[in-house]
């Protein structure tokens, strides 16, 4: 058993330590704020991050109050909580974008340590947070101007024994869609980390912002399933719940500016060339349709009025073969 350090925060065998650790941004610092539970019994070290993006509270909320329930007489190995990973964007901006700099975090994982704020936030992250965990957990949530159905996602990298691991620890949230990529390209966190070898899982779970507590409670229920099945907590496995695999399909996005109509909801089925919704242009009352690029269901959209060209209008995804090639 070993001492649990992230920067000047240290955490003895069977203690916790709660506090926030600098993150150097090049311009200013940001204060990470950590839980490190240093369990009194051997095992893994578990990695959970909520709050990458802004206006996603669920995750935030569930990533909290686990911190405070984890005891370390009942963890074998060590967990580390970061319940707001990207504080610029989660106090400041509440979008996904960071109002430093106008930059996804999700999109430039492991990040640069020499780049702007935001890709030396992710690449702090990493090097402190990701480097050395044997299991990743991303919280993410429906933002607030966005609908989402309950999902897990995580990517298939090649490495079989990897891509078990991942798929076990996807299947133990009791989440009953399970959303896979077919390779781990991208900057995304869990996509980054995947290729590290770590088995790294982004959990979707909430809708428009809200802060509901029995849906931040269901969410600690699944995480103390994935820490059961980890080994970390003697917790019974979830058990009576069907698993349905998808792939992602299509993503649509907006083309123009203007204001935007949905005619859909996260979950509907959709067929290739179905309408999901219009935009006006404000200025001339012209009308641009938008339609599915694929059949599969809608596992998030936009629900705000005003749009741009770039922004996320819906994610698709089909269901998943049975034998995925890895």
């Amino acid at each position: 058993m070993s001492t649990l350090s992230i920067g000047a925060l240290h955490s003895e065998p069977g203690t916790k330590t709660r506090g926030t650790v600098p993150a150097d941004l090049g311009t200013l610092t940001a204060d990470i704020p950590l839980t490190l539970v240093n369990g009194a019994h051997p095992g893994p070290r578990i990695l959970i991050t909520a709050g990458v993006h802004g206006g996603e509270f669920t995750g935030i909320d569930a990533a909290t109050r686990l911190a405070a329930l984890l005891e370390p007489g009942e963890v074998h190995g060590q967990v580390v909580v970061c319940p707001v990973a990207n504080p610029p964007a989660v106090y400041r901006g509440r979008l996904g974008i960071s109002p430093l700099d106008g930059v996804n975090i999700n999109r430039v994982f492991p990040g640069d340590s020499e780049g702007g704020p935001t890709d030396r936030l992710a690449a702090w992250l990493f090097s402190n947070l990701v480097d050395g965990a044997d299991a990743y957990v991303d919280l993410h949530s429906g933002g607030i101007d966005e609908v989402l159905k309950d999902f897990v996602g995580y990517r298939l990298t090649g490495d079989p024994e990897l891509d078990a691991r991942t798929a076990d620890m996807a299947g133990a949230l009791g989440i009953e869609d399970v959303i896979f990529g077919m390779n781990a390209d991208g900057g995304n966190s869990h996509a980054a980390a995947a290729r590290q070898g770590v088995p790294a899982i982004l959990v979707e779970t909430g809708q428009l912002g809200e802060r509901d507590a029995d849906t931040a409670r269901r969410l600690v229920e699944s995480l103390y399933g994935v820490l059961g099945r980890l080994g970390v907590l003697e917790t019974k496995p979830q058990d009576g719940q069907t698993v349905r695999a998808w792939v992602w399909a299509a993503g649509v996005t907006a083309e123009t500016t203007g204001l935007w109509y949905p005619e859909f909801t996260a979950g509907d089925d959709v067929t290739e060339g179905q309408v999901l919704g219009r935009v006006i242009d404000p200025a001339d009352g012209q009308e641009h349709k938008i339609l599915s690029p694929a059949a599969g269901r809608i596992f998030y959209g936009m629900r705000g009025l005003t749009i741009a060209p770039g922004a996320e209008l819906a994610a698709i995804a089909a269901p998943a073969p049975r034998d995925p090639e890895r």
